[in-house]
């Protein structure tokens, strides 16, 4: 352990990649809008200036640290050139910030309050180029884009999309998908990672609460809701809540005083998926079908296969997302009702999949409506409910039972855990332990284990981060690896991470998936086949599950 001097602080590090790293870590907050904990470095905000203990000044987040290091980050020399540096920042910035969509979260906002810049002493000049609205998941506003990099950053380093990128130079750069197209021209899958990452309101969650407002006030309509599991590890941090306190009680409690007439957990369906992927991959496994057999529950890593590996479309499993199947069975069991059926989803992913044609069944759409946690939030804060104090609410039933499997759905590797859980004939509590220790639970971006089912060993793999998965599919389709079940999530640890989720960094992460796997231990029941309202929604369907919970995309690579 290596220490160095930051306003006569004696600071520790040991990994830390530069100076503002050091600084975070014990408690100096150096200001920054082009820095993220999981991207490369950049240095072009240049907010982030100290002094060093010759005079001079450098970026914090490129300085290596190095022991007896001295540094000054609020000195007369630095706040001057921050406030010069915001100023000029704010003269190619829209500003709109009381109806702007990030307001109580941009950083430039914050920063600026923050070092009083009050004046405008350069005269205004922002991009003037069209808000895009193509994307069913995002919008981007050039307007109030400051170049910060980061949504480049995060499309080509983790996602490896490339959706976005700069063009021209000088006074001319912008971000844009080039040659003039849209986002929904590009590759970009709506994972809304970039909007997760950019500091203004410059690309923001598409907000559809306005559409959820019309309905709930529509006493003609039948509202039903359905909850994501990562929504309960959310929500509750915009409201003082850690995410390991339970709040999925307070959800449902906040959705039927907003005017929600049923409020259902998608954890059921999640329950539900495995049931359905489980049997489809012990049939694959013993029909000598090509394997592996890829997941199908997240919408932004199905769209990336159709894009890029149309020829592994075949071996991607049929079963619809948990939201999805919830979604065909609220039609089936409300069938003779004028329901309007919403989604609450961690992911704006999921705004897009809900749009496809692929998602109608019998005439009517699965799902009308997507909202993510954080168009939830809002609502929220704008019925002016306390949600802290909220009594807890049962889900409704007659689909209120779910288990611990479908909860850690919203985590990287939850998915196949459920799966293993499922397949093996022993659920003891000491048995689904082992389970948890074989591989599966981490936050890696790629993990590769073996699993024994009877007497067969299975190889597994997953992946979090697209550009992981591509990573994993140039092993597979090299020979270099070889695996029976793979699952993928496009966002960086799961839905827990998910693009509609409040932002949050890697140690709030880590507290998000804790909190998971303790509302899996707290629950009852622990393994998807236990679950008794499982039955009752086979005896809705009538024996129409295959046609309900299953989706068959169209076979691109033929």
């Amino acid at each position: 352990m290596k220490t160095m001097i930051i306003d006569g602080v004696s600071c520790s590090f040991e990994k830390e990649r530069n100076v503002l790293e050091v600084a975070r870590k014990n408690g100096i907050d150096i200001p920054s809008l082009c820095y993220c904990e999981n991207l490369s470095i950049y240095g072009g905000c240049r907010l982030c200036l100290v002094e060093t203990d010759r005079g001079a000044l450098d970026t914090a987040c490129t300085i290596v640290p190095k022991d007896g290091m001295v540094i000054y980050t609020n000195t007369e020399k630095t706040r001057r050139q921050r406030r010069l540096l915001l100023e000029m920042l704010l003269s190619n910035h829209k500003e709109e910030c009381t109806t702007c969509d990030k307001s109580e979260t941009c950083k430039l906002r914050e920063y600026s309050h923050r070092y009083g810049v009050t004046c405008d002493r350069f005269a205004v000049e922002y991009d003037t180029t069209p808000v895009d609205t193509s994307s069913p998941s995002i919008v981007r506003d050039p307007s109030k884009c400051i170049l910060c990099g980061q949504c480049v950053r995060m499309c080509k380093e983790v996602q490896n999309i490339h959706a976005i990128d700069f063009s021209q130079r000088g006074k001319y750069s912008s971000i844009s998908c080039g040659f003039g197209d849209v986002l929904a021209d590009t590759n970009c899958v709506g994972c809304g990672q970039c909007a997760a990452v950019c500091p203004t309101g410059a690309l923001i969650v598409k907000n559809e609460t306005k559409t959820m407002w019309k309905f709930l006030d529509d006493k003609s309509k039948k509202v039903v809701v359905q909850i994501a599991p990562s929504v309960r590890v959310g929500v509750g941090e915009e409201f003082g809540i850690p995410a390991t306190v339970p709040t999925i009680g307070k959800i449902v409690t906040a959705l039927k005083r907003l005017g929600a007439d049923v409020v259902f957990d998608t954890s059921l369906s999640a329950d539900l998926t495995i049931m359905e992927e489980s049997a489809e991959f012990l049939e694959k496994l013993n029909s000598g079908a090509k394997l592996p057999m890829f997941t199908s529950c997240c919408p932004a890593w199905i769209k990336h296969v159709e894009k890029t590996y149309p020829e592994l479309m075949p071996q991607v499993s049929t079963c619809g997302s948990p939201m999805e199947m919830f979604g065909a069975l609220i039609r089936t069991f409300y069938k003779d009702e004028d329901v309007y059926s919403v989604a609450i989803m961690p992911c704006t992913a999921k705004k897009a999949e809900a749009a496809r044609p692929e998602m109608v069944k019998d005439g009517k759409r699965l799902t009308d409506l997507v909202i993510t946690t954080q168009e939830l939030v809002r609502m929220i804060k704008e019925a002016g409910i306390d949600f802290a104090n909220l009594p807890d609410t049962e889900p409704d039933k007659p689909f209120a039972e779910y288990t611990g499997a479908g909860v850690i759905f919203g985590v990287t590797g939850g998915v196949t855990e459920a799966v293993i859980r499922t397949v093996l004939a022993d659920k003891s509590a000491e048995t689904i332990a082992k389970v948890a220790e074989c591989g599966v639970r981490g936050l890696e971006g790629i993990k590769a284990f073996e699993v024994t089912a009877g007497d067969v060993a299975l190889r597994i793999a997953v992946a979090n981060g697209l550009a992981n998965a591509d990573k994993l599919v140039e092993k597979v389709q090299s020979g270099e690896e070889f695996f029976h079940f793979i699952e993928v999530m496009a966002c960086p640890n799961g839905c827990l991470g998910g693009g509609g989720q409040p932002p949050a960094s890697n140690a709030r992460k880590k507290e998000r998936c804790a909190a998971l796997f303790k509302a899996d231990e707290d629950c009852e029941l622990r393994a998807c086949d236990l679950n008794p309202d499982l039955k009752v929604v086979y005896d809705t369907v009538e024996g129409r599950a295959h046609d309900l919970f299953h989706i068959h995309y169209p076979d691109h690579h033929r």
